[in-house]
This record gives C-alpha cells, structure tokens and sequence, in this order.
C-alpha cells in the first residue's frame, strides 16, 4: 500500500470517473486503474462498484475512503511542517459555503482575512448542505459554512453566529406597513422560497408549518433570484437576517421581522476531526463570528450570537 495508490482511491472516490481521476492525478488511466487494482487485490477487497455510467463507492470503501484522507492528511501535515517552518496559515484553504450564506458572507471576510492571514488565499465552494457533508468527509474541502445542526460522524464544528429570519414583501403588499409578521399567516400567502435541496429552505418550512399544509411555494434558484422577484410583484418571501441587512435593501421591497420568538438559524464551521490546520480554523471562525457580530447584531439588536466565544474555546481546547 503506497501513498500514490492512496491518493488515486481519493480522486475516483471525488470525481466518480477514472478518466476524470486519471487528469487529476496526472496519471494515465491505465496506471490509475492498475493502482487501484493491486491496492484492492492486496486488501482483498472490492473499492469501487464500476458500471458505464458512474463509478460508486462500496461500503468498505467508503470506510476505508475516510481512513484514506485521514491517512494523506497526516502525511500532508508533515510536508506542510518542512516546507511552512509549521505555519498553518501559509498556503490555499479550501472553504465550503451554503448558497444562503455565500453572496454575503464572502465580500465581508475577504479584507479581514487578507490582513489575518495573507498567505491564505481562499478556495471557495458554494453548495448544498448535502454536497458539502460529502465534499468535507472526503477531502475535497478544508472546511465549511453550514447552519446547524450538522451532526456528522468525524466532524467537529464551531457555532459562529445566529441569524433570524425575515419576511420580505412587496412595497405595495397589504403588509408592507406591518410591524412584525406571526409565522402562521404564511400559510395564506404565494410564498417564494429555494429550491429543493437547499437546506434554508426547509428550516422556514420547519419554522413555518401553515406553510407546509396551506401556503403556495414557488421556488428560486438564488435568494437575489427571489429577492428580484418579490420585487416584481410575484409574492412574498423569507431570507435570514445577512440577507436583509440595509445594504441588500431596496425602494421596491419591504423587510418585516417575524413576532418574537422569531424563527431563526445558527451558522457553524465544520471541519474534518482529523484534519492538522486548526489555527487556520481559529482565524477563519473569529473573522466569520466577528462579521455575524457587526452585521447580525447592528440591523438587528435582538440576535443572540455568544454562541461564537465558546466555540472558539472548543479550538483551543482541540490545539
């Protein structure tokens, strides 16, 4: 068993193809495809169920697919210990982020960061909730953004902050005047939401069950997409608080906050247990906890977010 036969497991399990592993290993499919024979010959056992179509994981395959990136971050770390004089913050970071807390997120952590951390450009990837548990646990990302709960195996996480949800409407809509909104009248209101798939979408639902039973959904494929389109006049809609922050405002919409207690969420970053770079996790957690701070807080005074200090003890417990 070699390191090399190790990192093709890796690529076939990320790219589901030997071809497209082969172009990433920068290895000629047959080598590929022969590495990973002899690997699964020597362990006795099946890796990859193959059919014309896609290559999938068997079962102990997918264990030892975890033991694998395990295994390579390991030997990654001692690399990163000779050639970063042990700087964790030296080099790209691969950073996961759902599609609901990407757009704004992002253009705020960015200057903190380049100054926190200047040789630590940024790798982003913006995704579904359950694209992203499967990116992190096979080493595709470094990290992500999630909203919680995100229990998963060999995955630790850090709260950063809490958000509460909004409802937003039409300027001329019946309750653009309205000073707060009872989850339960969306039941009898067109209802703009993500879709499918997106894990915000069910917390409003879940937040909002009249909804479930009674509302009418149409979907967007992006919060500005829906944003855009309560604008026009289509219906209403519900975003979290980043979204609704002043600067995100315009003349054709109105924000309502929910009655208290209002539907909200909580941000965490997760990462890998295993994974060696935990200073870059303590950065990258103080600069997103600081921005939900600034942003969440000032808009919106009510929002609890002391979550975040606890989780930044957890890190200095794991260091």
């Amino acid at each position: 068993m070699t390191l090399i036969e190790l990192k093709f497991v890796l690529a076939v399990a990320q790219e589901r193809n030997f071809r497209r592993a082969a172009e990433k290993c920068f290895v000629t499919q047959p080598a590929l495809s022969l590495g990973i024979k002899k690997l699964e010959e020597e362990l006795g056992v099946t890796l990859f169920e193959r059919n014309r179509n896609e290559v999938t994981p068997t079962e102990i395959g997918q264990q030892i697919i975890v033991q694998a990136n395990t295994v390579l971050e390991q030997a990654a770390k001692i690399k990163a210990l000779a050639k970063q004089g042990n700087d964790p913050l030296n080099g790209p970071f691969k950073l996961g982020m759902i599609h609901s807390v990407g757009p704004y997120l992002l253009p705020e952590m960015i200057p903190p960061l380049v100054v926190t951390a200047p040789l630590m450009p940024l790798e982003v990837e913006e995704n579904i909730t359950t694209t992203l548990e499967q990116q992190l646990k096979n080493g595709v990302i470094d990290a992500a953004v999630v909203a919680l709960p995100f229990d998963i195996a060999g995955i630790e996480t850090m709260p950063l902050y809490d958000e509460d949800f909004n409802v937003v409407v039409p300027v001329h809509h019946p309750w653009a005047t309205r000073t707060a909104i009872d989850p339960e009248e969306l039941g009898h209101e067109k209802v703009l939401l993500l879709n499918a798939g997106h894990c915000f979408s069910n917390q409003v639902t879940q937040a909002c069950p009249e909804l479930s039973r009674k509302g009418e959904v149409l979907q967007g494929n992006s919060l500005e997409t829906i944003r855009n389109m309560v604008a026009s006049n289509l219906g209403i809609t519900v975003l979290p608080a980043m979204a609704t922050a002043t600067r995100y405002q315009n003349a054709l919409i109105r924000v309502i906050p929910f009655t208290r207690p209002a539907p909200s969420r909580r941000i965490a970053l997760a990462w890998r247990k295993s994974f060696v770079r935990l200073a870059a996790i303590e950065v990258l957690g103080k600069v997103i906890a600081d921005i939900g701070k600034q942003i969440v807080q000032t808009e919106y005074p009510g929002s609890d977010i002391q979550q975040q200090a606890s989780g930044l003890q957890t890190i200095k417990a794991l260091r």
